[in-house]
């Protein structure tokens, strides 16, 4: 039987090329123009060289940790919800099961997390975001739809239960603070230890690109989400960065996914109410780097580069936050093993399933974590963009930019 899917896809081909043609051009020129140039030149060259140093340096650190490596998890009945707008998400059929392509891994090291044995994992994990393009066609520089990102998961283990979460809240935020800050250190250390193996073995690849890099030190400075955008509204990562020198810093407690951290967000009286909560009470964290134009010294508007929080981690506030973004319809009812309304909650009632397990002695097992992910081909443009890098799929050999292509051909 002939494949119907090349079939489809040649015959998408054949009028691509045949727009070329009409307009003077030819396929062979396009590929030329956007693949083999590229891959020909020095500045991809310089790309992945730093790029192979930046990976390795921080798989080393995570492994040097104690964290496990993760295998990639590319397909799931569940995957990231995401808090911002992307066109859909990729599925496919197997065996009889619908499945979703993963927008990131964070179920999957939730659950890898589970033997308590298991300080942590990371992952160098693939990514599919079917990003919007710009509706004007700008630009925007920052954008794949197909992407990797160093995510890692660390486990917390201080036993909170749902009775202290709700009757100790000083103990909690305690405590919750404490791990906020093993977050932030943990993942400051990464980038200092990835950035000084660049300086030290990518000089030349630096120079050609026309940037520098200078090793943060600790700490990065910190902002709150809510103060900046009250200061600064719209673009407020990039106003953030231009009132400091420094080339990394921190954003905090910002109002997001389902999974990253609000305390308190169930009380004795009820749920507290959305515009009652501020960044104090969000436990998460982005990371926004600049570049240094080695000819003038000047700094590249900031970008986010990394993404993490402490988790959500009891079964309850995990219901109520799903409910509440309206990532499920309904709280799942949970009887003898089963969901009797497994129907209604998409790929979410194995999960759930999970995170409501008990041991034998009636006390949660499933683990309390912290994590994050860092954009591999966004810090690196992040921080080597400059005269010769402008967007990031500059550094990428097969980069898929929403607003740099018709048609991705590789």
């Amino acid at each position: 039987m002939k494949d119907t899917t090349m079939s489809v896809i040649g015959q998408s081909l054949f009028g691509f090329q045949a727009a070329l043609k009409q307009a003077g051009s030819s396929l062979e020129e396009y590929l030329d123009k956007y693949y083999y140039n590229k891959w020909m030149g020095d500045v991809l060259y310089a790309a992945m060289s730093l790029r192979t140093t930046f990976v390795t340096a921080m798989h080393q650190f995570l492994a040097e940790e104690g964290l496990f490596n993760l295998e990639r998890v590319q397909m799931s009945p569940v995957t990231d919800p995401l808090a911002h707008d992307v066109e859909h998400i990729p599925n496919l059929h197997y065996k009889g099961q619908l499945y979703v392509m993963t927008h990131s891994m964070i179920y999957s090291k939730f659950l890898a997390c589970y033997n308590p044995r298991i300080k942590g994992v990371f992952v160098d994990s693939p990514n599919i975001r079917l990003e919007i393009e710009s509706p004007d066609r700008d630009q925007r520089g920052k954008y794949l739809i197909d992407f990797s990102q160093m995510d890692l998961e660390v486990r917390r283990n201080r036993g909170i239960d749902m009775e202290t979460y709700l009757n100790e809240p000083d103990r909690v935020k305690k405590i919750l603070a404490e791990h906020m800050e093993k977050a932030i250190d943990l993942f400051e250390r990464m980038i200092i230890h990835a950035l000084t193996q660049m300086v030290e073995k990518n000089e030349d690849d630096l120079k050609y690109l026309g940037v520098v890099i200078e090793v943060p030190k600790q700490p990065f400075p910190r902002f709150k989400g809510d103060e900046a955008k009250k200061k600064y509204g719209r673009e407020y990562e990039v106003k953030v960065g231009e009132e400091i020198k420094e080339t990394f810093f921190w954003i905090t407690g910002l109002l997001r996914e389902n999974y990253d951290l609000i305390y308190p967000y169930i009380t004795p009286d009820g749920k507290i109410p959305p515009s009652e909560i501020t960044s104090g009470m969000i436990y998460n964290y982005d990371i926004c780097a600049k570049s240094i134009l080695r000819d003038t010294g000047k700094q590249t508007p900031a970008l986010e580069i990394l993404s993490g929080a402490v988790r959500e981690w009891l079964h309850e506030p995990i219901i109520e936050r799903l409910l509440d973004n309206g990532i499920i319809p309904s709280r799942p009812i949970i009887h003898e093993g089963n969901s009797k309304n497994i129907d209604e909650l998409g790929g979410y009632g194995p999960f759930l399933l999970m995170t409501a397990k008990k041991d034998a002695q009636g006390k949660s097992t499933f683990p309390e974590t912290f994590g994050g992910g860092i954009g591999v081909e966004r810090a690196l443009y992040a921080i080597t963009r400059g005269p010769s890098l402008d967007k990031v799929d500059d550094i990428t050999c097969f980069g898929k930019n929403p607003d740099s292509h018709q048609i991705y051909l590789f």
